[in-house]
């Protein structure tokens, strides 16, 4: 809350009870910023297993309102009296700017070239810099493709160069624009309605149709990458699986309907391996055991993964092995090994371990 100095009372004890406020306000507001920090820092360490979307949904809400608080921290700081400026603590936390963008050099000399005391001639001393991070807009530009034709002076033959390839034949788009459309509805979620929208704010206006049925036809250009992707992904010895639900409109309706947004995972860092991870995903509209089943079918080595039953029939034979998500079990292991001790001491059987027993549970009964 900003006041101007008429607004201000001239007691010099309300002066000091509104400083006090004012200071208590911002000390429990700098708490609050750092326990949502810290909040947010130890959700995101814990999020693994099958209550990962719940955590989420808490960690966008606590980062919402962390951007809240930090908004109106900035908002005070700008309408502090530049009589008594406040330290900007931005600046200690702040990174140096990446290396690899690029800069533009601005230069700025004193108006004269003389001094402004005697009048004598300046010399270089040395300089401050001080780097700024900037925004170039986007923006639409046409290609114009020229095809001048040519006429031999001897038999009259014409001669023209063959048309340059479009991502779509006879299409208007170019494959940045292409590549800009699908990046903003499957990596930004942005839908195609309101890319029109940003787009007609540069005078540009294409219809959300035109921009479907592009996407459409992009997506047997990028098969051959997908595919790669998928080789790649399920060339190593060890395989992270898991699903996702993910809601889809059904035609005709108006309502929505469950799929399945399959996650196929290679990365061995941790092992010490310097090969480049990959992920490769894979949809289906439903949860059938036939499609993990069909995605894995040439894959051989480890798959960690949950219970999900229709694994069980990939672990049959000696073409892939399962390694156990202990993420995913229900309770604590340890009272199990703890009462399996036990058990070996009085000559018992050891009771089976809870993994064990959703393991079996999970799988179909064989005679």
């Amino acid at each position: 809350m900003s006041a101007s100095p008429a607004d201000l009372p001239d007691d010099v004890d309300a002066l000091k009870a509104m400083v006090a406020s004012l200071r208590e306000q911002l000390s429990s507001r700098a708490i609050e910023i750092e326990q949502l920090k810290l909040t947010i820092a130890k959700l995101r360490r814990m999020q693994f297993g099958r209550k990962s979307e719940k955590l989420d949904h808490q960690i966008e809400q606590l980062e919402l309102r962390l951007e809240d608080l930090l908004a109106d921290e900035g908002a005070a700081d700008s309408g502090a009296s530049a009589a008594a400026p406040k330290s900007c603590r931005e600046g200690a936390s702040r990174k140096p700017l990446p290396d690899h963008l690029e800069r533009e050099e601005r230069i700025h000399l004193p108006d004269s070239d003389s001094c402004p005391d005697c009048g004598g001639r300046l010399k270089p001393l040395g300089e401050d810099v001080a780097e700024q991070l900037e925004y170039v807009r986007a923006h639409f530009r046409v290609i114009r493709h020229r095809r001048p034709k040519l006429a031999c002076a001897c038999c009259d033959r014409i001669v023209q160069a063959a048309a340059p390839s479009r991502p779509i034949e006879r299409g208007a788009p170019g494959p940045g624009l292409l590549a800009h459309i699908a990046v903003s509805k499957f990596s930004y979620h942005i839908p195609l309605h309101r890319q029109a929208v940003m787009y007609a704010r540069d005078g540009v206006e294409i219809d959300p149709g035109a921009m479907g049925y592009w996407l459409g036809s992009i997506s047997q250009l990028l098969s051959p990458l997908v595919d790669a992707v998928r080789r790649y992904a399920l060339a190593g010895s060890k395989v992270h699986a898991d699903d996702t639900p993910l809601p889809v409109l059904a035609p005709g309706n108006g309502r929505t309907k469950t799929g399945r947004l399959w996650v196929y995972v290679r990365d061995d860092r941790s092992s010490g391996t310097n090969e480049p991870p990959a992920v490769w995903f894979a949809y289906t509209p439903d949860r059938r055991g036939e499609h993990p089943q069909q995605h894995l079918a040439d894959f051989t080595g480890v798959l960690q993964a949950d219970a999900f039953a229709g694994y069980a029939e990939l672990y049959r034979g000696d073409r892939i092995r399962e390694a156990a998500c202990m993420a995913h079990a229900p309770q604590d292991p340890r009272p199990a090994c703890r009462a399996a001790q036990c058990g070996d001491r009085r000559g018992l059987a050891p009771p089976r371990s809870p993994v064990s027993n959703r393991r079996a549970d999970s799988r179909p009964a064989t005679g």
